[in-house]
């Protein structure tokens, strides 16, 4: 695992995040899972790199972590958010249920999860570190376009968008759903996430309080249920080889 850079962030986060930078080889989200036991709540640790970014939050809830769980669904919402804020109108941004994010139908990222080893569901966990990557230029020689199934933020028309305005405006997007969860109830998050989900015709979608998502077709009464925890155990945006988003 890669040291913290010695170079102060250049990157300005809202209180109450704590942000540590590493060099550009380094692990954002294993980084902070290493750390999150000591260093607390609002830890944000992020990497220098200027074609991904890439990085990972400490949170410490004061729930079970069955339903502390979702504050993976505020992350998300969080991430799609932060793109909309500085996309065009007319572009396209949607969450594929549940951790991958696509710009124009393109995948671009996604975010995941992880919680101490050994919480019983019922147990409130010491922290969850919720950790994301966003492709923000393209490495691969293929031309733009060439592959319509993954994308970067560069050939979706985002202009100068660079990684560290991504993870500055997902520190503030994710502060304002972690509030409103906390004022108003986790209903205020699910109102952020669910708009952003891939349509799908004459269904209602909801988020059970462990987590799962409950898709009721409209004028049957049949629900679905998607488990969350299955679904964050091995991300779908993330390539095992490369330990980037899928190209």
């Amino acid at each position: 695992m890669a040291p913290p850079s010695s170079l102060a962030s250049e990157l300005t986060f809202p209180p109450p995040f704590t942000p540590i930078k590493l060099r550009e080889v380094g692990d954002a989200f294993g980084h902070a899972r290493a750390i999150a036991a000591e260093s607390g709540a609002g830890t944000l640790v992020h990497v220098g790199r200027f074609d991904l970014a890439e990085f990972a939050v400490v949170v410490e809830p004061e729930e079970p972590l069955r339903s502390a769980r979702r504050v993976f669904y505020a992350g998300m919402a969080a991430l799609a958010d932060a793109l909309a804020a500085s996309s065009e109108p007319e572009t396209a941004i949607e969450i594929l249920w549940p951790d991958a994010i696509t710009v124009n139908f393109g995948l671009v990222g996604g975010g995941q999860l992880a919680w101490p080893k050994r919480t019983a569901e019922d147990e409130i966990p010491a922290w969850l570190v919720f950790g994301a990557m966003i492709r923000v230029v393209s490495l691969t020689r293929d031309e733009p376009g060439l592959n319509p199934l993954t994308t970067a933020l560069e050939e979706e028309g985002f202009g100068t968008t660079v990684s560290d305005q991504v993870i500055e405006r997902f520190a503030r997007h994710f502060m304002v759903a972690v509030d409103a969860w906390q004022e108003i109830g986790f209903g205020a998050v699910a109102q952020k996430y669910l708009p952003h989900l891939e349509r799908e015709q004459s269904v209602r979608r909801d988020i059970d309080e462990n987590g799962d998502l409950l898709v009721t077709r409209i004028g049957t009464g049949l629900v679905e249920r998607r488990a969350l925890v299955p679904a964050l155990t091995r991300p779908s945006w993330l390539d095992p080889k490369t330990k980037g988003p899928r190209a």
